[in-house]
């Protein structure tokens, strides 16, 4: 029995997503495969020469940073035990952004840490992973390897286009059933951690946050079609306060001759619109969406970006246009040029709270 549906997930996912339009595929340094028993690792590497002008604080900075994607390391494990494929991988993302602000002091988080047992009914994944809800919607973001609209100081992460178009698919403990690819539709449902979205000392959640995506894919005359929904739904209570929150994100991408044309959404209520945190919330509204274009020649690809998130739960309006250059050196580096200006207010007010021009010059080593 193979293991796709295993190495499909997670980062492998990302990757596959961020580098569908390259040369240069991820394929991870198999170090082991006997008797049904594999071990593998992947890693990724990069480093963006960084200059952001700020208009409304009048300042300049530049920097030396990670793009939108951390640096990665993953280890990947399967092992064929009758009808069943065992599989695991875990991977830990570091942050070189620290630098001066916390000499040596390298951050490093644990995003993935899960097992999977794969079948002919499909996939069952136990631990820590990334979420359905706006996981397509990051994931084949044409500007994922890229460095996207700046964080929220200069020495900071950037956030691509978290906040600009989607949420952040924030890494959860979960339990989730992938279907087999059934002719390029696949479904997934998971129960995760829940987020506290009230607080006080009686706050509960009597269930778990559940979450889903259904994706489909097809080729039809060679243009190459992917389209997706996901959402999640949870309860909490604190005394008499309860939030209900509730999201949907979708999209829709297109790709034929080295065009791709992409366009996805999402629309939620009394959810972050950024990233799933614990905090109290009320039950207000937030929507988004990001339009992209990208054209592929040669070990060349162009690509055009527009994303807008209007949140009344956060009393915030943004938008980011990006246009960037990506260029294949070979299958396992890769450079890269950016521009991208970004801007949010007050959404009560009207007044511009930031407003941001960034150049991002980066390169990309991968295994």
């Amino acid at each position: 029995m193979n293991n796709n549906n295993f190495r499909k997930t997670g980062m492998a996912i990302a990757m596959a997503g961020a580098l569908c339009a390259s040369a240069g595929a991820n394929a991870a340094v198999e170090l082991y495969n006997q008797d049904g028993t594999s071990f593998s690792v992947d890693g990724y590497f990069n480093a963006f020469y960084v200059n952001r002008s700020e208009d409304v604080s009048d300042t300049r900075d530049s920097r030396i940073k990670m793009g939108f994607l951390p640096n990665t390391i993953g280890f990947n494990f399967s092992k064929e035990m009758g009808d069943l494929t065992l599989g695991g991988r875990s991977s830990f993302w570091t942050t070189i952004n620290d630098s001066l602000d916390s000499p040596t002091d390298t951050a490093i988080d644990v995003r993935q840490f899960y097992a999977t047992v794969d079948g002919s009914f499909g996939q069952v994944l136990i631990g820590k992973d990334f979420g359905l809800y706006a996981r397509s919607n990051i994931f084949l973001d044409e500007i994922l390897m890229g460095f996207g609209s700046p964080g929220g100081s200069p020495g900071g992460v950037s956030f691509g286009n978290i906040r600009t178009g989607y949420a952040y698919p924030t890494p959860s403990a979960q339990i989730t059933y992938r279907s087999p690819d059934m002719s390029g539709l696949q479904i997934a449902v998971g129960a995760l951690d829940p987020a506290d979205t009230v607080t006080g000392v009686a706050d509960e959640n009597s269930a778990p946050r559940f979450e889903s995506e259904v994706t489909y894919s097809t080729n039809l005359n060679n243009l190459a079609l992917t389209g997706w929904v996901n959402g999640r739904y949870q309860s909490a209570e604190s005394g008499a306060t309860t939030v209900d929150s509730t999201a949907v994100g979708y999209g829709l991408k297109a790709s034929v001759a080295g065009l791709t044309l992409a366009a996805s959404g999402f629309s939620s209520k009394g959810d972050n619109p950024v990233l799933i945190v614990n905090g109290p919330l009320t039950e207000d509204d937030a929507d988004g969406y990001l339009v992209q274009g990208s054209y592929t020649f040669g070990a060349n690809r162009v690509v055009l970006s527009y994303g807008e998130t209007d949140a009344e739960i956060l009393n915030l309006e943004t938008e980011n246009t990006t246009i960037g250059l990506f260029h294949d050196i070979n299958s396992n580096f890769k450079v890269v040029a950016e521009y991208s200006m970004y801007e949010d207010k007050n959404r009560s007010t009207g007044v511009t709270t930031t407003d941001a021009d960034t150049i991002a010059l980066g390169a990309i080593v991968m295994f």
